[in-house]
């Protein structure tokens, strides 16, 4: 579904709008799907979550996050909103450590999370994992988290190239999650936002299969909703080995 979300804040210059699509799919091989997605451009406030511990866990810990931030009410204060946001997502990553030691067992009871909030011409964005926000701009892509993961440690002590971890068995590693530890530690980081920017919010099941080239070259033509089907589409013909959630959002002049 997309949709143009007006900015109603008119002391801010420029002006801003956006529009945004988001889809969600089980893939090619899993039974179940452990994403979820929240696409509240009303509200300048989009979510990619991926679950992990296998089916019921990780679709509960994903939906958790989204039911939860679906809760939330516009706010005219970006740090109010802010707070907010990360408010919820640590509420759930207690709830989810409470849930998983029930019975005296440890269970994986969690979820990666990604989220992108725009107000005025200020977009912010929080993450915990593996799922990743990249931004097109002026036809250059950047992807604008770093990955929470093993094999991210790995480069950035020098252990091995880029190109070797994107193979790497412990690709799936991750070293960030909500509800995978007491105390979650919650990155985030901001821009502003122009005209004609394009951002891409997405779980690892995109990022297995896609090459950074060839989502630059997606993100560059097509509505947010054709965008959104056509990596959809690619990542299906390529085997789609996990779930692959997909949302784009467009910055647009009012």
């Amino acid at each position: 579904m997309a949709a143009t979300e007006e900015n109603q804040n008119a002391g801010m210059k420029p002006r801003l709008a956006w529009r945004s699509s988001a889809v969600t799919h089980v893939g090619k091989v899993r039974k179940h799907n452990e994403d979820a997605v929240l696409d509240r451009g009303n509200i300048g406030l989009w979510v990619v979550a991926d679950g992990m511990g296998g089916h019921s866990a990780g679709d509960y810990a994903s939906a958790l996050i989204v039911s939860s931030l679906e809760e939330l009410a516009e706010s005219a204060s970006m740090p109010e909103f802010v707070d907010a946001v990360e408010d919820k997502v640590l509420e759930v990553n207690e709830h989810l450590v409470q849930k998983a030691t029930e019975g005296g067992q440890r269970l994986t009871i969690g979820s990666t999370v990604v989220a992108m909030i725009a107000h005025a011409d200020v977009g912010l964005f929080l993450w915990a994992g593996d799922s990743r926000l990249y931004r097109l701009r002026n036809n250059t892509l950047q992807q604008m988290t770093t990955d929470h993961s093993q094999v991210e440690v790995y480069v950035e002590q020098g252990l091995m190239t880029r190109e070797q971890a994107s193979n790497h068995p412990h690709g799936n590693m991750i070293t960030r999650a909500v509800g995978a530890a007491d105390k979650l530690f919650i990155d985030m980081d901001m821009c502003s936002l122009k005209v004609g920017d394009r951002f891409l919010l997405c779980s690892d099941g995109l990022t297995k299969h896609l090459e950074d080239a060839e989502i630059r070259d997606m993100l560059g033509h097509g509505s947010a909703e054709e965008t959104c089907h056509e990596l959809l589409e690619l990542t299906l013909s390529r085997r789609a080995a996990d779930n692959v959630t997909v949302i784009v959002v467009d910055i647009e002049a009012q």
